[in-house]
């Protein structure tokens, strides 16, 4: 067995709570048994040291990011109130300028609206559950990972939801942060799976019951759905070095970051390819 959190680091122990193999340097001994550091609720030895730096200087608590995106989204709704917008029906000219869009927008070049879609919400009601969702899902997962993973994530994930958009219904208006979103639950099923149950647990069933949702309620952009999990899931695997590491605890690399990056390439040139065989 490897350490889960140095897999170059050959052990005989394992947690006593997870299972998880466990180095020396990653032992926390309790009144029963030896413990992982997240299951003894502390860091141990020099990982305390190394831990706590890390995560005051880049990654902080409080959920930061996931406050400032629900702010955003919410900022931008009530632009879109003040053009004229109805809490039944969004319009205006932001919405016109920012939603996805084939005719007259991303064949025009522009595509900024691969990203800005994610922001715009068509009802009150869509903006509301999309925010619920994501302060629910967006806190944990984004004070496992830290600020800086979380919000590339976020956004890779959003312009895959916006690919899968424009592959599944091409000829549709898209607006929402529900791609994103799945993103979210697709790197916690990652994550998950390496363990680290940021979700309680629960990330493939979220998934499962958001799935028959997407299928059962009219108006929901499946393909936007769709791409943004597979955008989420791919995004965490190139976080963690598609395996090499682990997800929160180990560093991206060069690998990670480029395969981070890649994915993000990825979906826009897959828009834009969809695109072109629209205009051709």
């Amino acid at each position: 067995m490897y350490c889960y959190r140095h897999p170059n680091r050959e052990t005989g122990v394992s947690c006593s709570e997870c299972g998880r193999p466990i180095c020396p340097d990653c032992m926390v001994y309790a009144p029963v048994g030896i413990r992982c550091p997240e299951h003894a609720g502390r860091a141990a030895g020099s990982a305390r040291v190394t831990t706590g730096v890390r995560r005051a200087a880049f990654e902080g608590t409080g959920a930061l990011v996931t406050k400032s995106l629900i702010a955003l989204n919410v900022l931008v709704y009530l632009v879109n109130l003040a053009q004229g917008s109805s809490l039944s029906q969004t319009s205006g000219s932001l919405f016109v300028k920012w939603a996805l869009y084939v005719p007259g927008g991303l064949d025009q070049g522009e595509w900024w609206r691969l990203i800005t879609a994610a922001f715009l919400h068509g009802s009150i009601i869509h903006l509301g559950m999309n925010m619920f969702v994501l302060w629910f899902i967006g806190a944990p997962v984004e004070q496992a990972i830290g600020r800086g993973r979380f919000l590339a994530l976020y956004v890779v994930s959003g312009l895959a939801g916006s690919a899968g958009a424009l592959l599944f219904s091409p000829n549709a208006i898209t607006v929402g942060a529900s791609g994103a979103i799945f993103g979210i639950l697709g790197a916690a099923l990652v994550l998950e799976a390496q363990r680290s149950y940021v979700l309680g647990g629960q990330a493939l069933g979220l998934i499962a019951v958001n799935r028959v949702l997407t299928f059962a309620i009219p108006n929901i952009s499946v393909g936007g759905h769709v791409g943004g999990l597979a955008g989420g899931a791919l995004s965490m695997l190139a976080l963690s070095r598609f395996g090499r590491t682990h997800a929160i605890y180990g560093r991206p690399g060069l690998l990670g970051v480029a395969g981070l990056v890649a994915v993000g390439v990825g979906a826009v040139l897959v828009a834009y390819f969809r695109v072109q065989g629209l205009t051709a």
